[in-house]
């Protein structure tokens, strides 16, 4: 077994119960905040000293995470901090500090942080306020009663504290503080210049300014200063962080906490640019201040201990250049070159205007845009001027910057003024030609290599600490855009992959134990089942490029393997199909042989692992060199144990590689494959799931319009549920919902209900709902949703009775019926469903969510039978469980499709796999045919008419029908009521229905009876029309098609499934109206998101109109391999959870049906020890 890397750091260590109670910590707890009741009165008042006793605790433990959780446990936060905190107390250093430590930690361990903070709202700015204080103070401060030394370490506290409150914008108390620095105002720090240029870009934001100018002015000195230290205190900060950075020398030691300081100020930069509320006005004067051009000239941009530090502005690079408008609309492709060169020809005419006289400069404006705007071309252009000049040209282009800020550099001149060196490249990275982010995607590897495996920074161990810095996309609230939404989920779920990945490659290569023999060559002294040694590798198809593209086209190669292994692994590698994933190896051991892994070393030193290559199969050859055909049903036989497979490679990568060896001079890598390993199916779909994404993020993809901002995390939070969405369905059938009257109104307790009677019908179910006309209000008259004027508009609910039109006079043909008797809750869920727009139902287990979205689809399915839906889960067993319950209502069994693996474990004969279903059609067919022969022969029809769908449609059209229509006007004429039933020209054929077939009783009784037994007939020939295409179509695979695209009307499979067949569900033009998906809570964003483009938008628009989201976000989330992963980018938060987060209403199911009838929330809580309660 591969042995894990050595850990660099520890996981957080949890106290034992007996640890707790003996710690000081718990004694200080019992004696001043113990909040339970018996210990209230005996509570000890109020100690700063007590504070600072426990903060230097912290501190000297380095903030350590075993003693915040103690203090978390003990609710120190809760119960004796925040209580206290108050104008009197406010300025204790030790206060403040301790209560951001603790929401640190809280934030670390996902527990509710600032719901504390709401008991005292009103003090929130006061300590927000010391907070920035804190944030400015320089590096030697020392508190008041000069016992406390200000460090760096103290400082990377306040900024993951700040990085968390720009982060939990949803909370109405964060939102109001943090957009006093983030807000408009903040603008006032930037230069002249740049402020008239952000002007101009937006002009509606000209006069939101005059009017603060002018509000500036009627305020007194005392409230301006106050003003003035929000608004310039980013640009402050810029510049404490500057400070420090310039600190760094080429050598020696780094000053104590400067690298931690400088990662986590990037990381809040990060944070500030990659959300829309913060970044709209930010942006601007983060560029101002030069902040990225700095960090890439600063000394430990290139050091070895600034790897992360390096990595961290490249990050900040991508979303500071992000191509989005100050409005957050996405720049086009076009825009984004009128805009590149609107800059370059700009340039030409300022330097022209400033020096028209000097030949280098005349010779510059008049060249052509595409030969000076390359990185080479400016750096030349802009080293030949002088500092002066520069400072000219970077003035007149509006980049100069502040020139208040203070440069320690060597190379500055003046006193306030930028170096050449930084004005030179402020300059470059303004004017050249950038690669964009659709590009540099499109040129990416989709399989991960050794360089991303094995980067800690990017794929960090299961020792790493949440806490630290990392350069990883996080999935917060909001997102910039849909391109952003998606790259980001693409670059976690690469790098999670690879994370797997690794531990397979790992386990695999040390399972096999490489060895140097004594010639230097490669031995394996072991074996593993998901790994072999490789005989014989070659490159032998490399496809020309694709127009306008470098890499080529395809690349093709042959591995052989020998199989000297047991059967059923032979079996499992001669099983291998098309499309799965293998990755090659190149391991160079040095370690001779019969030595043994040492556990202490790092797995690539003892292993001797240099390069890591994926690839896809394309099939398995024969002993003829040809490709064996995986639908064929006979196997070739092969005549040894040699076995070679063709494959395809990553051309993107293969290109990289290619030019890396021609131009670096490195090695030639795929010579040295020395192993191929392969994974299990079930883990090894992530390449499609990569692709899916790739082409989504290369495709102009719509989300329907009422989703788009709610997806993004912005606007109304209810704008997407179904009472905003102003396109009501007033009037719905409910059939089989409501058990009686007496069901339906206790469902509607809160509503007032008219019960209306107009056909003189029992009062019982089925139901027909009418809704509340919502209204609107336009020229001051109250109007519909269509329009129409309306008097005053009552909410009133009006029900009325139906009666559901028998289909059958055969009692085995009897419509199934619902017989759960859904609670309020569960009937507002209901409803919610069937109207348009988004819902989201949340219930803990035992709540009946999967009876809730069963009954949602079918009446769906009833109420709009044009109409497809989708059904999504995370597992194979709930998609069973919810396929299982829908089998049970009145759902034509022929308009079911499950998709995907695990249908087997279906509690049922019936195969509803798309080959299963193109049977049941089949064989249905039959049976129709037969019954048209039945009917053929009672009505005395000669001819073979009951041969095929096309016969049988003529004889329904000129026979049929024709006799329908006859006998209908036959007893329109008559007056006798026996006629009814005399006249019937199809009683023969239902001689074997129960009889008497008529009754005898009533008129109206017996043509209902005439009626029903037409709409037998008449199904009989709906159904055979549907199944016509299945006569045409010969192959299985053409009639799986047709039915997934056109006959089935409830189709369902896993979020998997659909990640990996997107793109064959999409060529095949696949369409859908609904979506349901279960288990939504622990589906990763990502999964969740796919479903809802699997088909081609119609003219530009999506044809989505409801998404039902069932879920518990208080159980399980999302499993992710990696704690990383989970915690510090938060790939465990599904976009369920977000949209609860986000304030999106959602329907609470509240009765618990698997245990005493009991309301969920009335369940009684364990009274546990104070410390207890939280673990």
């Amino acid at each position: 077994m591969a042995n894990r890397r050595q850990p660099r750091f520890r996981g957080t260590s949890y106290p034992t119960v007996e640890q707790i109670n003996s710690d000081v910590i718990s004694k200080l707890a019992h004696e001043y905040w113990a909040p339970s009741d018996a210990e209230m009165d005996s509570r000890k008042p109020f100690s700063l000293d007590v504070v600072k006793s426990v903060y230097h605790d912290i501190v000297s433990g380095r903030f350590s995470s075993r003693r915040l959780v103690l203090l978390d446990f003990s609710q120190y936060l809760e119960q004796f901090l925040w209580p206290n905190f108050n104008g009197q107390t406010a300025d204790s250093v030790e206060l403040v500090m301790s209560i951001t430590a603790l929401v640190n930690e809280k934030k670390r361990e996902r527990a509710p942080v600032w719901q504390a903070f709401k008991e005292k709202p009103e003090q929130f700015a006061l300590f927000f306020r010391r907070v920035l204080e804190l944030c400015l103070a320089p590096n030697n401060y020392t508190s008041a009663d000069g016992q406390l030394a200000f460090s760096s370490v103290e400082k990377c506290q306040l900024l993951i504290f700040l990085g968390h409150c720009v982060t939990s914008l949803e909370e109405d108390l964060i939102r109001e503080q943090v957009q006093k620095i983030f807000g408009l105002p903040i603008w006032q720090s930037l230069s002249t210049k740049r402020l008239e240029i952000e002007l101009k870009k937006v002009p509606n934001l000209k006069k939101p300014w005059d009017r603060l100018l002018k509000k500036d002015l009627k305020v007194d000195e005392s409230a301006t200063k106050e003003e003035h230290f929000f608004r310039h205190f980013m640009r402050n900060l810029m510049q404490s962080f500057e400070n420090t950075l310039v600190a760094v020398t080429p050598d020696g030691p780094l000053p104590p906490g400067t690298q931690n300081y400088c990662e986590h100020f990037l990381n809040l930069m990060i944070d500030c640019q990659s959300s829309l509320n913060t970044r709209r006005f930010f942006h601007a004067v983060m560029d101002d201040a030069h902040i990225l051009v700095k960090c890439r000239l600063a000394l430990l941009y290139g050091r070895k201990e600034g790897r992360v530090f390096a990595q961290l502005v490249e990050a900040l690079e991508f979303y500071s250049s992000y191509e989005i408008t100050l409005t957050g609309s996405d720049l086009s492709e076009q825009e984004r070159s009128v805009d590149h060169y609107g800059r370059a020809t700009a340039l030409q005419r300022i330097v022209y205007s400033l020096f028209p006289d000097r030949e280098a400069i005349k010779k510059f404006a008049m060249a052509p845009v595409f030969k000076i705007d390359t990185r080479t071309a400016l750096k030349a252009f802009f080293d030949s001027l002088s500092l002066d000049d520069l400072r000219k040209v970077a003035d007149r282009v509006g980049v100069l910057g502040n020139r208040n800020s203070i440069e320690t550099n060597e190379n500055v001149g003046d006193a306030g003024l930028l170096s050449k060196e930084i004005l030179t490249e402020v300059l470059i990275e303004f004017h050249e030609k950038r690669i964009s982010q659709l590009q540099r995607v499109n040129e990416m590897a989709i399989y991960p290599t050794e360089d991303i495996i094995w980067d800690d920074a990017l794929v960090p161990d299961e020792y790493t600490l949440t806490s630290e810095t990392m350069p990883l996309p996080k999935l917060h609230l909001q997102f910039l855009s849909l391109h952003d939404y998606l790259l980001r989920n693409f670059q976690l779920f690469r790098l999670e992959s690879a994370y797997e990945i690794r531990t397979d490659i790992e386990d695999a290569v040390a399972r096999m134990k490489p060895w140097r023999n004594e010639l230097g060559g490669t031995v394996f002294g072991g074996w593993a089942r998901m790994a072999l040694p490789i005989v014989h590798f070659e490159v032998f198809d490399v496809g020309k490029p694709n127009v306008g593209c470098k890499p080529p086209s395809r690349v093709r190669a042959k591995l052989t393997v020998t199989l000297n292994v047991r059967g059923n692994v032979r079996s499992e590698w001669e099983s291998l199909r098309k499309h799965d994933i293998l990755f090659l190896l190149t391991v160079k051991p040095t370690r001779t042989v019969g030595a043994k892994l040492e556990y202490n070393d790092h797995f690539l030193n003892q292993s001797g692992l240099a390069y890591v290559r994926g690839c896809e199969i394309e099939g398995m050859l024969d002993d003829r060199g040809n490709l064996i055909d995986e639908l064929s049903e006979q196997r070739p036989q092969f005549s040894g144990e040699t076995r070679t497979f063709r494959v395809w490679l990553d051309p993107n990568q293969y290109y990289h590689d290619f030019e890396a060896t021609t131009n670096e001079g490195k090695e030639n890598i795929y010579p040295t494959f020395n192993i191929v390993m392969r994974r299990k199916p079930e883990e090894n779909n992530f390449k499609a799931v990569l692709e899916t994404i790739r082409t989504l993020i290369n495709s102009e993809w719509v989300v329907p319009e009422w989703l788009h901002d709610v997806l993004l995390g912005y606007g109304d939070p209810e704008s997407a549920s179904w009472k905003k969405m102003g396109s009501i369905i007033p009037t719905m059938d409910f059939n089989d919902t409501f058990l009686s009257v007496a069901h339906l109104e206790s469902c509607f307790m809160e509503q007032s209900v008219e019960l209306r009677n107009l056909s003189d019908l029992p009062m019982q179910p089925p139901f027909r709902l009418t809704f509340p006309v919502p209204e609107t209000k336009k020229n001051g008259v109250k109007r519909s949703v269509e329009g129409d004027a309306v008097a005053a508009v009552l909410n009133v609910l009006t029900v009325e009775p139906y009666v559901f039109k028998k289909m059958s006079p055969y009692p085995r043909n009897e419509p199934k019926r619902n017989a759960v008797p859904f609670t309020p809750t569960q009937t507002e869920a209901i409803i919610s469903g069937m109207q348009h727009g988004l819902t989201l139902v949340v219930g803990p287990p035992g709540t009946g969510k999967t009876d809730v979205a069963v009954q949602i689809i079918a009446n769906i399915y009833h109420n709009f039978p044009e109409q497809r839906t989708l059904i999504v889960t995370h597992s194979n067993q709930a998609l069973n469980q919810l396929f299982e319950k829908i089998m049970e209502l009145d759902i034509d069994e022929r308009h079911l499709l499950r998709m995907g693996h695990g249908e087997e474990a279906l509690e049922t004969k019936k195969d509803f796999s798309r080959y299963g279903r193109v049977n049941y059609v089949l064989s249905k067919r039959l049976e129709l045919l037969s019954e048209v022969g039945r009917l053929q022969t009672s009505l005395g029809v000669h001819g073979d008419v009951a041969y095929t769908c096309e016969t049988a449609g003529h004889f329904y059209l000129y026979q049929v029908l024709a006799k329908w229509q006859t006998y209908l006007a036959k007893i329109k004429a008559s007056l006798n009521d026996a006629d009814i039933a005399d006249l019937f020209p199809f009683g023969n054929f239902f001689s074997d229905a129960p009889q008497p077939l008529f009754k005898r009783e009533t008129r109206e009784g017996d043509m209902s009876t005439a009626e029903m037994c037409y709409r037998y007939i008449e199904n009989i020939f709906i159904q055979l029309e549907e199944f016509r295409p299945f006569e045409l179509l010969r192959s299985g695979l053409d009639r799986t098609r047709y039915l997934l695209t056109k006959e089935a009307k409830i189709i369902a499979m896993t979020c998997t499934h659909a990640g990996v067949k997107r793109q064959e569900l999409v060529q095949l033009g696949f369409k859908y109206d609904n979506v349901v998906m279960e288990e939504a809570a622990q589906i990763l964003e990502v999964e969740t998101f796919i479903p809802l483009l699997l088909q081609k938008p119609e003219h530009g628009h999506n044809r989505l109109k409801r998404w039902i989201m069932i879920g518990d976000h208080n159980q399980l989330p999302p499993i992710v391999q990696n704690k990383v992963f989970e915690k510090f980018c938060n790939m465990e938060q599904s976009l369920f959870t977000r949209f609860v987060r986000l304030g999106i209403p959602t329907v609470d199911l509240d009765a618990q049906g698997r245990m005493r009838p009991r309301s969920v929330t009335s369940a009684p809580t364990l009274a546990l020890p104070f410390f207890i309660t939280f673990l």
